[in-house]
């Protein structure tokens, strides 16, 4: 299911994926399912050692551990701490990195000016805040990827 699709809310007693909404908020911290691959868990835990950092343009791309990030920064640094990059990307490298179409658990949208990525039904990004804050940031809200490349780790 594409994320502008949306995810739908998984029944009581179903196991939760990204399809069906597995992660959850708390107290604006992303937890993930209890059946997800460590891959996916490792991913999500990076994002919130990164959560509320402020935007930083370029943030991110010359040290993994940043004072904030940019989108690109943000993304590489998840993935990186995953074992899934092992360099920098800016966005419209991103782009053409790992395979194509949404994957089971983690997907990856990214064009030549803009990178975000959905973890376990969740989005991380830059974008979308509230006013006056800045910086990568959980969202439970759907954007429409249709100008973006979906791209996905290999078996996530």
């Amino acid at each position: 299911m594409p994320w502008g699709g949306g995810c739908i809310p998984a029944e009581p007693g179903v196991p939760r994926t990204s399809v069906n909404c597995g992660a959850e908020l708390i107290e604006g911290r992303a937890v993930a399912p209890a059946n997800a691959p460590a891959a996916v868990g490792a991913a999500i835990a990076a994002a919130d050692r990164i959560d509320n950092r402020p935007y930083v343009w370029g943030g991110g791309h010359l040290a993994w551990n940043a004072r904030g990030y940019d989108c690109s920064g943000a993304v590489g640094y998840v993935l990186h701490a995953v074992g899934l990059l092992d360099q920098t990307m800016v966005s419209g490298q991103l782009a053409a990195w790992g395979e194509r179409g949404n994957g089971r658990w983690i997907s990856v949208y990214a064009n030549a000016e803009h990178v975000y990525m959905v973890i376990a039904g969740l989005r991380f990004d830059t974008r979308d805040d509230l006013p006056g804050v800045s910086g990568p940031r959980w969202h439970m809200a759907r954007v429409e990827p249709t100008s973006f490349a979906v791209r996905h780790p290999a078996g996530l």
